[in-house]
């Protein structure tokens, strides 16, 4: 069991970060605010993928003509995204924003950061202090540190000045494209601040690279125990941020949301072509919200192992499939029908497990 770094609770809409709630999964917005059904719609097919903290984008005052009407409709908390302008932050909680997240080195000065947190305080609303390897304060800009030390005294610094004030619901991030020195920033921040952290490795890359980073900075972190909540941050689809950030916590065992996929890496043993049967599990499982484990084999090495090991499962030989439930051999079928029968399995067992009495 990983053991939890514990954290202030801090409520984003009726979302909890820190504490013993679970750690939620986050992405943001690509649209442009201004357009609210764009942005709705997108938001929608993120909660269908489990997103549970949406973040939007409010560069302008004129993304706010819209913004009232995202957060009325969104089925998501939805927090505003601000850089720059205080007053947009300000006007966004007025809107309804569940939370705004700022960058106190580029609002401008302490004063505008005050006037942030004294407006959030009269709101109940919380703020994340987000703090970037490519937006650091401008007094430790130039220092000739390491960067995570410059991310950690300037988010420290922060959360001092705001403590000070008397605010407490903050959660806290410090961002590099780095993934060690997004590391360090975190390992240094986790024992000094009561916040809940807020992790991620910032402009990560595309699919495959942001993954990889992604998965690398979260998983280390995650797995000693530091982090509340989570974004990966790709350049994709932000539905593939949610899903990615899914398998994360799933490969740790810290959350699951549907089935786990074990599928073997494929040699000169296997006698069917595993990959598109592999692909289309893996497609189809996304429509699925049982928390089972399927595996996905292709040779008898370990195949006929895993496929017992698993509640539903695939060992091929030779054209053919033997599909396995809870370790039992339930039915051989040849290779076009291994994906229906597959799933067949998976629906009967999850319509099993939502009706227990039968």
């Amino acid at each position: 069991m990983i053991e939890r770094r514990q954290a202030r609770r801090v409520a984003v809409g009726d979302v909890a970060i820190g504490g013993t709630a679970p750690i939620a999964v986050q992405s943001m917005t690509n649209t442009d605010t201004s357009d609210p059904a764009a942005t709705l719609a997108q938001i929608a097919r993120l909660s269908d993928a489990g997103c549970e903290i949406v973040r939007v984008a409010v560069p302008h005052a004129s993304a706010l003509a819209g913004f009232g009407e995202i957060c009325a409709a969104s089925p998501l908390p939805v927090v505003a995204d601000i850089h720059f302008d205080h007053r947009l932050a300000i006007e966004a909680m007025r809107l309804g924003a569940a939370k705004v997240r700022i960058n106190p080195g580029n609002i401008g000065s302490l004063a505008r950061v005050d006037a942030v947190i004294d407006a959030a305080g009269a709101a109940g609303i919380s703020v994340r202090l987000g703090v970037n390897a490519g937006s650091l304060a401008a007094e430790y800009q130039d220092r000739d540190w390491p960067l995570a030390e410059k991310l950690f005294a300037s988010a420290l610094s922060f959360c001092e000045h705001i403590s000070g004030r008397g605010f407490a619901d903050l959660v806290v991030s410090a961002k590099a494209s780095s993934v060690n020195s997004t590391l360090d920033a975190y390992r240094r921040l986790a024992p000094a601040l009561p916040y809940p952290l807020h992790i991620g490795v910032t402009e990560a890359g595309t699919s495959r690279s942001g993954t990889v980073k992604s998965s690398v900075g979260l998983g280390i972190l995650l797995a000693e125990g530091i982090g509340d909540t989570l974004r990966v941050s790709l350049t994709a689809d932000p539905v593939e941020e949610v899903l990615v950030g899914w398998e994360i916590l799933g490969a740790l065992d810290i959350r699951r949301r549907g089935p786990e996929l074990i599928s073997c890496p494929t040699c000169g043993r296997c006698e069917v072509d595993m990959v598109p049967i592999a692909q289309e599990v893996e497609r189809r499982l996304r429509g699925i919200r049982t928390p089972v484990k399927v595996a996905v084999m292709g040779c008898a090495v370990n195949g006929p192992g895993e496929a017992r090991d698993a509640d539903v499962g695939v060992a091929s030989g030779k054209g053919v499939g033997l599909i396995f439930r809870h370790g039992e051999i339930v039915r051989k079928v040849p290779e076009a029908e291994i994906v229906d029968a597959l799933m067949a399995e998976v629906e009967a067992l999850g319509r099993e497990m939502a009706d227990p009495a039968g």
